[in-house]
């Protein structure tokens, strides 16, 4: 709350307690306007903070998508390796592939031209050799060549056979190669999109709200524009009043006490007059005591009976008398314009001194405390 503000509700007390009704009654309107402004703004400002909060929390999960979107990418690198060194075995493979079907060829051919060799020159079987032999060491010489050559046609035969499995094996290798690159490009394409969807979300988000956040300071700088201007008014209407006040010559000494006005649990008030101040949380702090309006020079009596504890100048209590009663119980009485007395005991009533404004105030006014073992309590449980 700004010090004006407070200047301007101190103010307003003069007024409840003055004799200048309809100064009191169109400050009191602006002041409600006042009031009504002050809420709104705290609840601007309430919002503001869920906002900035929730702000925060998109800032960070934004943060663990950038590190996830990272790790994705060193993801990306290895695997654009992997991809090369894939690459690279495939090369390798289809340059093998197109030897091995170079040899497969030859050896088909190799074999084709046995194969007709053999149609056309009739060649004998074992038994044949052996029965046309010249001779047992003939025989023997016919036979292993009819064996060279059994084997020969065998070895052409398995060469043909692993070349053909061989090339099988190496176009699968090849197709399978094919199919990881293939897999893992869509899978890191289909996990980073995902990823950069949902930071571009939180990232919009963020930025409405931020927006949103602004529009709320700019809402708050126009209300307190509008309070600021709402105190001009109200503090020329106390301007004026004063000056009505002083024209008159209605300005008073020490007034007659007037009658007592019993309370509760024994006391009596200090001054009579309104309530124009409640004990409790005022401007964010608390007020520990009630202001009771009451005309400059009203005398200000004891509440109760006691021993008078403490009666200087105290920071912006101005004049302050403090009254102990025993057991704990004491009354405080501040911003009194002069002492009536400032040691020593008092009985219930006896004058201890006069309404004014000293200390921290902006208008006439008793602030009234009821302190139970130096804690201030609500002074309206005991008037």
């Amino acid at each position: 709350m700004s010090s004006r503000l407070r200047t301007t509700l101190a103010a307003l007390t003069v007024l409840a307690f003055s004799v200048w009704g309809a100064a009191l009654a169109g400050a009191q309107d602006l002041q409600s306007e006042v009031d009504q402004k002050e809420v709104e703004i705290e609840e601007q400002r309430a919002q503001k903070g869920v906002l900035t909060d929730e702000i925060a929390n998109l800032s960070t999960d934004i943060e663990q998508l950038e590190g996830e979107i990272s790790v994705l990418r060193t993801r990306e690198a290895t695997v654009r390796n992997e991809l090369e060194a894939t690459r690279a075995r495939l090369h390798s493979a289809r340059a093998r592939l197109a030897g091995l079907r170079e040899r497969y060829h030859r050896s088909m051919g190799v074999l084709e031209d046995r194969l007709v060799a053999i149609y056309k020159q009739n060649e004998p079987d074992a038994l044949t050799v052996i029965l046309e032999a010249d001779g047992f060491d003939d025989m023997i010489e016919r036979y292993e060549y009819l064996n060279r050559i059994e084997d020969q046609d065998s070895t052409i035969i398995s060469r043909v056979r692993d070349l053909k499995a061989e090339t099988k094996d190496t176009v699968d290798e090849i197709e399978e190669a094919k199919a990881v690159i293939a897999a893992k490009k869509r899978e890191l394409a289909r996990t980073r999109s995902q990823l950069e969807a949902r930071e571009g979300e939180l990232t919009a988000a963020r930025q409405s709200k931020a927006s949103t956040v602004s529009s709320i300071d700019q809402n708050i700088e126009r209300l307190e524009g509008d309070i600021e201007g709402l105190e001009d008014k109200i503090q020329a209407q106390i301007q004026a009043a004063a000056e009505e006040q002083a024209a008159s010559g209605a300005i008073p000494g020490n007034l007659p006490a007037g009658p007592v006005q019993g309370g509760s649990q024994g006391f009596i008030w200090p001054v009579n007059g309104s309530i124009v101040s409640p004990f409790g949380m005022r401007w964010g702090r608390m007020h520990e005591g009630v202001d009771i309006a009451a005309t400059a020079g009203t005398p200000i009596r004891a509440a109760k009976s006691g021993a008078i504890a403490l009666a200087a100048p105290t920071y912006g209590y101005g004049n302050y008398t403090c009254i102990n009663h025993g057991g704990g119980l004491s009354t405080c009485y501040a911003h009194q314009s002069s002492f009536a007395i400032t040691s020593g005991s008092v009985d219930q009533g006896d004058v201890i001194g006069y309404v004014g404004c000293t200390g921290h105030c902006f208008g006439d006014h008793l602030h009234f405390e009821v302190r139970i073992n130096g804690s201030a309590v609500d002074p309206m449980g005991y008037l």
